[in-house]
């Protein structure tokens, strides 16, 4: 696809920002939380499972998305699938930093935590099972670390920990963000549609530019449907400004 079939007015106040944070070849990171900080308190009982480190672990991943775009952008190389992957990529992250700073209260901030760390660490302990891997004498598996966090989790009276699922993430973050949830959603389903090499989304979100002829028909050349794709880069931008403002704000010394 040439630059010449790819406009992407629409993505320049995300890249404009993207740009601006990353400063001189590194992404600039949010602070640790000050020590009186509102997200210090929320915090003070978690130990070695604190938000604030899968918060800024988030950000950063998705201002990595978020950039690899706009250098595929400037390269000239857009094509109908990595615009939405990437952009998916982007909106996961930022959703989660937002979802764990915007629960109602306290115990429920702590318990979205330590969820996400439970999470984590059976992640972990899956790959450490597919590739063989045992810590050190002094180490633990990401078994027991997970068994750590939910023993923590009661200990603390919380509700029993649940696996997070990214679209129910998106869909509590989202009104936080000031936006509405189902259309976050519809264009994180079409993401993910993409990101997973379904047939449906390039049918509803892409545009073909031209056809040839092959032996059992047709080879079509799709680009990306800026219309479609020009909500789900908003959404990231406005996530992304509101996690950035939320978390500086309860990171704050008060």
């Amino acid at each position: 696809m040439s630059t010449r079939d790819f406009d992407g007015t629409y993505l320049a106040p995300l890249f404009e920002l993207v740009e601006k944070l990353r400063g001189d070849g590194a992404y600039q990171p949010l602070p640790a939380p000050a020590p009186s900080s509102s997200l210090a308190a929320d915090e003070a009982p978690l130990g070695p499972w604190p938000a604030s480190h899968l918060i800024r672990t988030s950000y950063g991943a998705g201002l990595a998305h978020a950039d690899a775009l706009r250098r595929l952008a400037v390269a000239g190389e857009m094509d109908a699938t990595s615009p939405w992957t990437l952009m998916r990529g982007a909106l996961e992250n930022f959703a989660a930093g937002i979802w764990l700073l915007d629960g109602s209260g306290r115990p429920e901030r702590r318990w979205r935590a330590l969820s996400l760390w439970a999470e984590d660490m059976r992640n972990r302990a899956q790959h450490e099972q597919d590739t063989g891997h045992a810590p050190g004498p002094e180490g633990k598996t990401g078994l027991e670390r997970r068994q750590e966090i939910r023993a923590l989790a009661e200990a603390l009276g919380l509700p029993p920990l649940v696996a997070p699922k990214a679209h129910v993430i998106l869909e509590q973050a989202a009104p936080a963000a000031g936006l509405d949830p189902v259309a976050v959603r519809a264009s994180w389903r079409a993401a993910s549609g993409f990101a997973h090499g379904r047939f449906w989304p390039y049918l509803r979100a892409s545009q073909p530019r031209a056809a040839m002829e092959t032996g059992d028909g047709y080879l079509v050349a799709m680009v990306v449907d800026e219309s479609q794709h020009g909500p789900l880069a908003r959404h990231c931008h406005t996530m992304l400004c509101h996690l950035r403002d939320r978390y500086l704000a309860r990171a704050a010394v008060r």
